[in-house]
C-alpha cells in the first residue's frame, strides 16, 4: 500500500514538472494588436463579416490588413474605433455584410407557431435558443446578440427581431460618453 502511494506521488510530481516545463518552453505569445481589435468587436460571433467569429476577424484585420467595415452588429461606432486603432480612414459599413442596426434587437419566437424543427437552434452562434425537437423553442433574451441568423432558416417564419427597450440596465454607458461631447464645466469658487 505504501509503495503504491509512493509510486503515484512520484509519477504525479514527475508529470507536474513535465507540464510546468512544457508550459514555459512552448508558451505561445499572442499579438497585442489582435487582442485590442478583438476587444473592440461586439463579440456576437454572428459570422456576418465572412469569418466564423470575432477573433478570426480581428486576426485578419491585425495581421492581413483586412477591411475594418465588415461588422454590422458593431456598426459605425466600432468602425470609427477600429479606424483610430489601426490608423486608417473610417469607411461606411460594407453593405455586402448587412446593415447597421440603429437599435439593439433580439430574436423573439412566436411559440404558438413554432413547429420544433430545431433549425433556429442550429443557426444560433451563441446558443441563445432552447427547445427540443418537435417542441416549441424560446430565446434566452440575455444571451441573444441580435445577429438575425436564426430568422432565415425558420421554415414557418415564426421568428421576429424586436427592439430592446432602452432602460438603465440595457443602456451602454461606455458608448454613450464620447470625449468630444463632454462639455467643460467652469468651477466658481
Amino acid at each position: 500500500m505504501t509503495l503504491a502511494i509512493f509510486i503515484t506521488g512520484t509519477l504525479a510530481l514527475l508529470f507536474g514538472l513535465l507540464l510546468g516545463y512544457a508550459a514555459i518552453r512552448f508558451k505561445v505569445e499572442s499579438d497585442p494588436l489582435v487582442e485590442q481589435v478583438d476587444s473592440l468587436l461586439p463579440q456576437t460571433q454572428c459570422g456576418q463579416c465572412g469569418f466564423p467569429g470575432c477573433r478570426p476577424y480581428a486576426e485578419a484585420i491585425a495581421n492581413d490588413g483586412d477591411e475594418i467595415n465588415k461588422c454590422p452588429p458593431g456598426g459605425d461606432a466600432t468602425i470609427k474605433k477600429l479606424a483610430d486603432l489601426m490608423g486608417v480612414e473610417a469607411k461606411p459599413l460594407n453593405a455586402a455584410h448587412g446593415e447597421d442596426a440603429a437599435a439593439k434587437t433580439i430574436a423573439y419566437i412566436r411559440e404558438d407557431e413554432c413547429i420544433g424543427c430545431t433549425k433556429c437552434i442550429q443557426a444560433c452562434p451563441v446558443d441563445a435558443i432552447i427547445g427540443a425537437a418537435k417542441q416549441m423553442h424560446t430565446v434566452i433574451t440575455d444571451e441573444c446578440t441580435g445577429c438575425d441568423l436564426c430568422v432565415d432558416p425558420c421554415p414557418v417564419d415564426c421568428i421576429d427581431m424586436i427592439n430592446v427597450p432602452q432602460t438603465s440596465s440595457t443602456w451602454d454607458w461606455k458608448e454613450s460618453i464620447q470625449p468630444e461631447t463632454l462639455i467643460p464645466v467652469k468651477v466658481v469658487s
